[in-house]
């Protein structure tokens, strides 16, 4: 490209662009290493006054492509230029007629297939795709390679106003638009469900309610979108439209539960079961329930939600095509929580055979016979065992395999488990000791006569006094609970840990209150501002270990 005509578009110097085209017109066909003209340039730059005067002398350099196929509609789109882009609306509705609908300037295509609207969309340029679509109302509808339109790609960034503009226009089915669609695309409304925009998705409901009962590549409605992302209130408004979408399956015999089951939506799942209580019942093409689905993706939150809202017992025992139930499952597979979840409901029938003639403690003892049961395996085993002995109370109970020993207590990790149990104790014990002594130096002083707190009517007293309680007592519990944790370390891990670390946390929190509440009470009537100080920095403190550890604040360190 000429180097003037660039630094003259680059920098938006119309004076010096003016001057260039009186010597020499033709000097606007130079041409950048990437076959952009001066108008695109200008169109990335925004420079409108360059723009018109490029526009003014050569008309047909609105249509030019670059090596992507790229015209100066499409670069002033992505950039959201939204003056450029009016401008060239205003040469591109008064293109020649003659030509075919889709070599209009609105409607010219990337290497990807996307107009100047898709550009602008795609970039969430809300005002310049307003401008394209006054210019072309349809071109709304006209797909790119990926088979999206910008309806759908609008619907799923969250522009309702766009998705407003596009729908109130009378909508007519483009031959394009009724392709099958490719991988993730769908519908607008499978965009909108993949975006959670509920606004956006209401819209599409009253618009364009034909769209419900689109399917994906893989069979997906919409409501299968909304289960993965464990949108209640979109599946609360899909099921309000449509109680059957429910029951739809994909290609893979996959239906809404075992959809949010395998992704561990719970709220879903509740509001499924809640709509549609036999939905329960369905199985996907392997024989499996939603049970069967929390089980093999190692949702435990799911599971446990499933079994609470499910009744029969049927269902819970239900066999796949393998014969396994949920049970049997969990045991091939080692799934620890799972099995204990379904151990410890009664409704769970754990002598049921599968294919193979084996219960779920045959499956466990048909696991890798050359090597010795891990002692999660080994806990879960045993409960087992204990669970049959008690339905089989009056019969013989199932031989037990001999492959292996049984009674060999598997290695627990002693270094990475003894460093935790020793951790959590003396954090528990030095929280334990500091609230104890704080019980009898309480803030203000006592009564040299009577022996009663000074300060024991205000209202800080009492929540020092009863975070001071919380802390201490807090604590205790956990200290006694870690001092048994060798007697049985496999069942402490499983059920104790968890409930020691949450009590650690609430023991701290209750710290940082008695430390907020005491320096309140001995220091407000002297020094507010040194008070607000301590009681701001106390209340920042959980929000800053929470955002520095995230959701590793509840990770149980083992």
């Amino acid at each position: 490209m000429n180097p003037v005509l660039y630094r003259a578009a680059t920098q938006g110097d119309a004076e010096k662009l003016r001057d260039l085209i009186e010597k020499d017109p033709k000097v606007l066909n130079s041409l950048t290493p990437q076959d952009n003209t001066a108008l695109h340039i200008a169109a990335k730059q925004g420079h409108k006054d360059i723009a018109k005067l490029i526009l003014k002398s050569c008309e047909t350099h609105l249509t030019m492509e670059n090596v992507e196929r790229e015209t100066p509609f499409h670069i002033a789109a992505r950039a959201g230029h939204v003056e450029i882009v009016k401008l060239l609306v205003s040469y591109a509705v008064n293109w020649p007629a003659d030509l075919e609908p889709d070599q209009g300037p609105l409607r010219m295509r990337n290497k990807l297939g996307n107009t100047p609207l898709h550009e602008a969309v795609k970039h969430r340029h809300s005002q310049a795709a307003w401008e394209l679509l006054d210019g072309d109302p349809a071109v709304g509808h006209l797909t790119n390679l990926s088979k999206e339109t910008p309806l759908h790609i609008a619907a799923r960034e969250g522009l309702a106003s766009v998705v407003r503009e596009i729908l109130e226009h009378p909508w007519v089915a483009e031959e394009e638009e009724m392709q099958p669609p490719q991988s993730g695309t769908g519908s607008p409304l499978h965009q909108a469900a993949l975006g959670g925009h509920i606004n956006i998705m209401d819209m599409l409901l009253t618009e364009r309610s034909d769209l419900i009962k689109v399917v994906d590549e893989s069979g997906d409605t919409a409501l299968h979108y909304a289960a993965r992302k464990d949108n209640a209130r979109m599946v609360e408004m899909l099921l309000k439209k449509d109680t059957s979408l429910v029951y739809v399956t994909n290609y893979d015999g996959q239906s809404p539960l075992h959809v949010a089951s395998d992704s561990g939506s719970n709220l879903v799942i509740k509001e499924l079961l809640k709509y549609c209580p036999d939905a329960a019942e369905q199985v996907d093409s392997a024989g499996m329930n939603a049970l069967h689905i929390a089980v093999m993706s190692g949702k435990v939150s799911s599971l446990k939600c499933l079994l609470k809202n499910i009744q029969p017992e049927e269902i819970i025992n239900q066999r796949d095509v393998n014969g396994d139930t949920p049970l049997h499952l969990a045991a091939k597979h080692s799934r620890i929580q799972s099995s204990l979840q379904l151990i410890d409901d009664k409704r769970v029938d754990p002598c049921i055979l599968n294919n193979k003639g084996c219960t779920a403690r045959k499956v466990i003892e048909s696991l890798e016979p050359s090597e010795p049961l891990g002692p999660y395996q080994m806990y879960i085993w045993k409960k087992l065992k204990k669970r049959e002995a008690k339905k089989f109370s009056k019969q013989q109970l199932p031989k037990i395999g001999m492959s292996r020993s049984f009674r060999k207590k598997a290695s627990v990790p002693d270094e990475h488990f003894k460093l935790s149990v020793e951790t959590y104790t003396l954090v528990a014990a030095l929280i334990a000791t500091v609230t104890f002594a704080a019980s009898f130096t309480m803030p203000g002083g006592f009564h040299q006569q009577y022996g009663y707190a000074l300060l024991g009517k205000h209202a800080a007293f009492k929540a020092f006094v009863i975070s001071n309680t919380i802390a201490m007592c807090s604590s205790i519990i956990v200290i006694f609970c870690f001092i048994w944790a060798w007697k049985d370390p496999v069942r402490f891990k499983l059920y104790q840990l968890t409930w020691g670390h949450r009590l650690t946390i609430v023991a701290c929190l209750a710290m940082i209150i008695t430390l907020m509440t005491s320096v309140f009470l001995v220091v407000h009537d002297e020094c507010l501002w040194l008070a607000i100080v301590v009681i701001l920095i106390g209340c920042s403190t959980p929000f800053i270990v929470g955002a520095i550890l995230g959701k590793d604040v509840m990770f149980i360190p083992l």
